[in-house]
């Protein structure tokens, strides 16, 4: 069974920093593209970052470019999204996601 468990979330003021990480169980991590995606709130689902399995290619959101990193650890079966200069606006719960299965989340929220 394919699990993923989100974690890292939080309070954080306007330019701080957070790094969330996702456990992941259940399938050949080292084989699979991964994803972190968010949902504000009453807002649709949005695409965040990728990386491919071995990690030499990452994308991110033109929203997030420039202060999010998505590192991945194969030998640890670790997804993370290390978080920087925070917004307002990336306030949302936050998955990571890989085919179309997402953990439960975890929420971030930035306010001062």
């Amino acid at each position: 069974e394919v699990q993923l468990v989100e974690s890292g979330g939080g309070l954080v003021h306007p330019g701080g920093s957070l790094r969330l990480s996702c456990a992941a169980s259940g399938f050949n991590f080292n084989w699979s593209p991964m994803n972190w995606v968010r949902q504000a709130p009453g807002k649709a689902l949005e695409w965040v970052s990728s990386i491919t399995v071995n990690g030499t290619s990452t994308a991110y959101a033109d929203s997030v470019k420039g202060r999010f990193l998505i590192p991945r650890d194969n030998a640890k079966n670790m997804l993370y999204l290390q978080m920087n200069a925070l917004k307002h606006e990336d306030t949302a719960v936050y998955y990571c996601e890989r085919s179309g299965i997402r953990g439960q989340g975890t929420q971030v929220t930035v306010s001062s």
